[in-house]
């Protein structure tokens, strides 16, 4: 065939700069905000960050939600320069809501497992290449206080990186010496290895020798909870199995949660992105702006880039390469300012819209009030694509009254009782846990059990779908709940 030019014309979508920075904005929780606005300020010299935080603030009284006093177009088309050059258009504020009126949670100490470790290790009495090993063993511990890697893997990188040969057996040595520092169990290799670390610190009574002769000898039975077999092949009672198993469960398989470093203490803590206060039947809402600072670009920056532009005719060509760069960066920070803004309004709408749905929950905030809500309601209500709303509900919390909660906690499937009445699938959920809460613990119920009790209160459930419901709720099968 001959090869031949031709027009074609056709139509294609592709994303603009402002709706790529949206989309990755709105994934983002209020913490990982602040931290990409910072980043942003110290790369874009054209933009400038201000004192104040972004307003944000919705109300809901009797019902109705009443809306932010900035416009949607203000919100999205604002101008970017300092606000006085703007005085009808109030950027920032906080509408009269406390900047402290936001709880932040944090069970973690800021000392990281590593520092802890560290700081023990000095007070041994090693070697400057035993130093250096324990040092290198413990920057290869993982977040819960194990060392997941095996010793030969341990030597070859010690080799390569720091140029210390040491075998596997004396890799071991210097193990043995971390693994006596606290927190007890630490540097355990596996489960069983550090339940045994921290009873071989207890009394020796008889409850721990027995504790430790099931974990050595019969460690599986014990996971797979076959006290039968135990009983029998030990020639112990029911009562010392009993004894026994008190000191086990009483033991920390997670030794390195007891401290976290910089980034552990950062993913524990939990900032609430919306704060919902209800007072006197009245419902009301903002979003946690407090940390997050208004944006404006440079003034100096913009009015130089302008001198470059009335002087184009005469420029050299440095001067066009600095007004092609001065543009870019002025045009990237305008972008930036439109995604945080345009960040702000989903946030904001897709929590009006689910404080609407879940308006009877924040009133009472008791969980049989929930109904049922999937993302396609709240993208039916604010007019967002579903992708948005599930962006928008990842990874972010809400701050009530009494509690803070995720928000994907509202988001639940509907079912229907006898009766025909839709209800909330945390509902069956709640009364799942209480019935295995109130169970016989020697006699676990059953999940065909389970399904029984819940086709007894008129709800119309398959057993499948209660095992799915347990195992959401992190609760194990029946045989691994039986106790003696």
């Amino acid at each position: 065939m001959a090869l031949k030019q031709q027009q074609a014309l056709k139509q294609t979508q592709r994303l603009s700069p402002l709706q790529m920075q949206v989309i990755k904005l709105v994934e983002l929780n209020t913490v990982e905000v602040e931290d990409r606005i910072k980043q942003e300020v110290e790369e874009n010299p054209a933009l400038e960050a201000g004192d104040n935080e972004l307003s944000g603030d919705t109300e809901n009284e009797d019902g109705e939600i009443i809306e932010n006093d900035l416009t949607q177009e203000e919100i999205i088309l604002g101008d970017y320069f300092s606000e006085d050059d703007i005085p009808d258009y109030r950027l920032n504020g906080t509408g009269g809501k406390s900047e402290q009126n936001f709880i932040e949670y944090n069970n973690y100490d800021d000392k990281s497992l590593s520092d802890f470790l560290q700081e023990q290790i000095g007070l041994l009495n090693l070697d400057e290449r035993k130093q250096l090993i324990a040092e290198y063993i413990i920057g290869n511990l993982d977040e819960n206080g194990y060392l997941q890697r095996d010793l030969q893997s341990i030597s070859d990188d010690l080799l390569f990186q720091q140029q210390i040969e040491a075998t596997p057996l004396q890799l071991e040595d210097v193990l043995y010496e971390i693994q006596d520092l606290d927190p007890p169990g630490i540097c355990a290799r596996d489960l069983q290895e550090c339940l045994l670390l921290q009873l071989n610190r207890y009394t020796p009574t008889q409850a721990v020798r027995l504790a430790t002769e099931i974990l050595t000898n019969y460690f599986d039975e014990f996971s797979r909870k076959h006290y039968d077999k135990i009983m029998r092949q030990m020639n112990i009672t029911e009562d010392d199995l009993r004894d026994a198993i008190h000191e086990i469960i009483s033991l920390n398989p997670k030794p390195g949660n007891s401290l976290g470093g910089t980034m552990q203490t950062a993913m524990n803590n939990i900032t609430p992105d919306f704060i919902v206060e209800s007072y006197n039947g009245v419902v009301s809402f903002h979003l946690n702006n407090s940390n997050i600072p208004s944006l404006k670009v440079n003034r100096n920056f913009s009015e130089m880039l302008m001198g470059y532009i009335d002087n184009k005719t005469s420029m050299s060509a440095d001067d066009k390469q600095a007004m092609l760069f001065m543009k870019q960066k002025v045009d990237s920070a305008k972008w930036f300012i439109d995604a945080v803004k345009q960040r702000q309004y989903t946030l904001q709408r897709t929590m009006e819209a689910i404080v609407a749905l879940q308006y009877d929950f924040f009133l009472t905030e008791d969980e049989s009030q929930l109904k049922p809500m999937i993302l396609k309601d709240v993208a039916e209500r604010t007019g967002f694509d579903i992708s948005t709303i599930s962006r928008v509900s990842n990874s972010k919390y809400v701050q009530t009254n009494i509690a803070v909660y995720p928000l994907k906690y509202f988001f639940s499937e509907a079912m229907q009782t006898h009766e025909g009445e839709d209800i909330s699938s945390r509902e069956v959920k709640k009364i799942l846990k209480e019935s295995i809460d109130n169970e016989n613990p020697s006699k676990p119920i059953t999940d065909d059990q389970l399904t029984k009790i819940l086709n007894e209160k008129g709800y119309i459930i398959a057993r499948r779908t209660v095992a799915k419901y347990r195992e959401q709720l992190n609760i194990p099968v029946s045989r691994l709940r039986k106790k003696i």
